[in-house]
């Protein structure tokens, strides 16, 4: 990887997984991240082995959960509550070029690490902050989490939910908004250093849960305002206006999606590939207007042909057509996906034991160069190293050992 932010350094007061991943990204580009954590039990999130909460990762109980959103940070067990804690906090801020936080107001407040507290220890750094609601209005002093405040209250639950649903779909899989906040988070630090590389301008940069989310489901929140409508309107798999955007079951029920904008272009080579060719010449099916007026026959036709092979076969016969499609993968499979592969969008990790894992890195590349990703730190790894670094003797370090100050 392009070591872009190779020189910078970033001081993170976060938990949990969105913010702290915005570290990890910038780790992953080069900059050396400080992840400050209490030095009893550090980032909640070590304990969710402990706690039954995510399964052991093999020999390592590698900590899947904890390795996304915090491999290759320094870890420094400080209570910055304690006033030797803070003074050690900000050493380090003097001497970094970004702050990121994700703890709430009042606790930032009852610190000492809000922006005026940071910059007058340093007034060139970018203070970062996210949040689950925003700075401001009614509930900027509540926390949340992506299932909620991405998920539930931004709306996209409520858009990829069929109409006559019992309940809301759950979000795709743990961290999913907080895994896009962080990116985003850290491109705004990294635009707001290239503004302060330009003008000597620090910036404060701010993000939150429900802003990522609403900028995710912004087409349909901009389509409900424009329409005078609460939600937009859902189509279910039997009534889809053009059938050749939609879900098909296969024999050995699995699915595949066809993603087919341009029907009238790309009906007669699908039929043709799926050993239907007959159907190309179908009055009912001759162009747009018409398939929309007999869609629900022509998907049955298409839900009766598709099962009558298996997913594997049907990638075999559809790997040379034009029109897009794909197979809905799991995770398993996405892992050994070969196009993911040859990118290098999977890369290895070597655990504190040697063992071998493996994580997504950022999806940015630069130079068309792979990433090279560090683990996670242990908890306080890094604690002596880093007090030596901003003036601490031998003796103080200990002596803040003593005082429970650093881990």
């Amino acid at each position: 990887m392009v070591a872009i932010l190779n020189g910078m350094r970033v001081v993170e007061v976060a938990s949990w997984t969105y913010v702290p991943i915005a570290g990890a990204v910038m780790a992953e580009w080069g900059a050396d991240v400080i992840k400050v954590e209490h030095p009893e039990g550090g980032d909640p999130q070590r304990g969710l082995i402990s706690s039954g909460l995510v399964p052991g990762g093999g020999p390592g109980s590698v900590n899947h959960m904890m390795e996304v959103p915090n491999r290759g940070k320094k870890s420094i067990g400080l209570d910055i509550s304690t006033e030797a804690g803070h003074e050690v906090l900000m050493r380090l801020v003097a001497e970094s070029d970004v702050f990121l936080t994700n703890f709430l107001p009042a606790a930032r407040r009852k610190l000492g690490i809000e922006l005026e507290d940071v910059r007058a220890a340093n007034p060139r750094i970018v203070y970062a902050r996210g949040s689950a609601n925003g700075q401001h209005g009614p509930h900027a002093e509540s926390g949340g989490y992506d299932l909620a405040n991405y998920w539930s209250r931004g709306g996209p639950a409520d858009v990829v939910t069929a109409p006559g649903s019992s309940f809301p779909v759950l979000q795709p899989g743990p961290a999913f908004g907080d895994v896009l906040g962080g990116l985003t988070i850290a491109g705004g630090v990294a635009a707001a250093l290239l503004h302060r590389e330009r003008t000597g301008e620090a910036l404060v940069v701010d993000n939150s849960l429900l802003a990522m989310e609403m900028w995710s489901v912004g087409a349909s929140i901009a389509g409900a305002g424009l329409f005078g409508f609460d939600r937009l309107p859902h189509q279910s798999h039997q009534d889809m206006v053009n059938p050749l955007v939609n879900y098909y079951r296969t024999k050995d029920d699995r699915f595949l999606l066809l993603n087919m904008l341009q029907y009238e272009r790309f009906w007669p080579e699908l039929v043709t590939a799926v050993g239907r060719p007959e159907l190309a010449t179908d009055p009912r099916f001759a162009n747009g207007a018409a398939v929309a007026e007999h869609r629900r026959e022509c998907i049955a036709l298409l839900d009766e042909t598709f099962m009558q092979r298996t997913l594997e076969e049907w990638k075999t016969a559809l790997a040379g057509i034009k029109g897009v499609w794909s197979p809905v993968q799991t995770s398993g499979e996405v892992l050994r996906d070969p196009q993911a592969l040859a990118n290098g969008y999977v890369a290895p990790v070597e655990a504190g034991d040697g063992s071998a894992f493996r994580l997504v890195p950022a999806p940015l590349r630069f130079d068309d160069r792979d990433a090279s990703l560090r683990r996670a730190p242990e908890h306080g790894e890094h604690t002596d190293e880093l007090l030596q670094e901003v003036g601490y003797s031998t003796g103080q370090v200990l002596q803040l050992k003593i005082d429970g100050a650093v881990l």
